[in-house]
């Protein structure tokens, strides 16, 4: 799990990408543009110890050439190690940490930058006993019918989350889920949105419902 990493009160240099960055996953960038050329180096600069910056998920757009349109619930990810490479291009290896909320964007100029908060979860009522069986249950009836189509189709099942025990900490735990399931960035970006854990356990148990009901579909065609 990474250490906690103060969110900064200036313009926060921020990286929008085509995909999610969930807490405490290692990310890895291939830089091209000269504009995120320039942020890498000014959050080194400006940071001796733990360089950071921000990144959010781009909904419509593309991450190169900028005018894309980008969410405002994100995180900020601390850049552990920068490789040059002879053609130009730096690969930055970095870890997830905390989630922020974009409170305002700025001009990018010379690279996206925005007025940022810490947005922890937030207190708006525990998950119950219930709710957790009631994910399980999803989990494993999830995994049956991917053996099931896999069985069918005669191809291996992705593998599904075993070790995650949801019962100690729901919140991070949940967190944990999600890095670990198939799921696409859209469907990620909903369980990182999700104010606190009570509504995470509800947006996991929607997408593994969708999921559910694709496979049963799968399996239904002869």
């Amino acid at each position: 799990m990474s250490f906690p990493l103060p969110v900064p009160a200036d313009p926060l240099p921020m990286f929008p990408l085509e995909r999610t960055a969930l807490p405490d996953e290692g990310l890895t960038l291939n830089v091209f543009e000269p504009r995120f050329h320039a942020l890498v180096q000014d959050c080194l600069d400006a940071w001796s110890e733990r360089p950071r910056f921000g990144v959010v998920l781009i909904e419509r757009g593309s991450e190169v050439g900028g005018g894309e349109v980008r969410t405002d619930i994100g995180t900020i990810v601390e850049i552990c190690s920068t490789r040059k490479h002879s053609c130009g291009r730096l690969t930055l290896d970095a870890v997830v940490c905390e989630r922020i909320r974009v409170r305002s964007w700025l001009d990018d100029d010379p690279y996206p930058r925005a007025l940022v908060e810490g947005w922890p979860d937030q207190p708006t009522g525990g998950v119950s006993p219930e709710d957790l069986m009631a994910l399980e249950f999803k989990l494993r009836l999830l995994d049956d019918r991917m053996d099931e189509l896999a069985f069918k189709r005669s191809t291996s099942a992705p593998i599904m989350p075993t070790t995650v025990d949801l019962w100690g900490e729901p919140g991070a735990k949940l967190l944990q889920l999600a890095r670990e399931l198939p799921m696409g960035d859209s469907d990620r970006q909903r369980v990182l949105s999700a104010p606190g854990a009570a509504e995470r356990v509800r947006v996991l148990c929607e997408i593994l419902d969708s999921g559910i009901e694709q496979l049963e579909f799968w399996l239904s065609v002869p």
